[in-house]
């Protein structure tokens, strides 16, 4: 059993980090959208009109967010249906997933397209540098734990005789 288990995850390794991303892509987005977006009004997702087109934004965003967590949780539950759930690599995916959403928002929407700014009428510097540092620091624990999947070697009986 315990050899049909790793030969699964091999065989659906992609699905596995895919699964983990989407879901931690649409967690992150999640977890913005309503503590930045609504609890806090920090922001809209799209700042440079009026607010009924930056609540209109954040409704899309917020669609968007669970588009991805719904499908990453489909994933993740084929993954366990198939036996095939690696866990070490799906939480890589997850983290990974986490951080580039935060790093991408944080240097591209605000700096780069300036959809939006993490708040406004304060001094930005310490918010860019904690919401970047953090992203950093995320994606960096995400790219360790694929990186460590990657050199498990595969089950002997996976390797092709070509």
């Amino acid at each position: 059993m315990a050899d049909y288990v790793t030969k699964n995850r091999f065989i659906y390794s992609a699905r596995n980090l895919w699964s983990g991303f989407l879901f931690g892509l649409g967690l992150v987005a999640f977890f913005d959208e309503v503590v930045f977006h609504q609890l806090l009004h920090w922001h809209h997702f799209y700042d440079k009109s009026t607010t009924a087109i930056g609540l209109v934004s954040d409704g899309l965003f917020h669609a968007f967010s669970w588009f991805a967590t719904v499908g990453g949780l489909f994933m993740l539950a084929d993954l366990r249906r198939r036996r095939a759930l690696w866990f070490t690599r799906w939480w890589g995916g997850l983290f990974f997933g986490v951080g580039i959403f935060q790093l991408y928002d944080g240097t591209i929407q605000h700096k780069v397209m300036r959809l939006h700014q993490i708040r406004y009428d304060v001094d930005i510097f310490p918010y860019d540098l904690t919401w970047n540092s953090i992203a950093l620091v995320l994606t960096i624990i995400g790219l360790i734990l694929i990186t460590h999947t990657q050199r498990i070697q595969k089950p002997e009986e996976m390797v092709s005789h070509e």
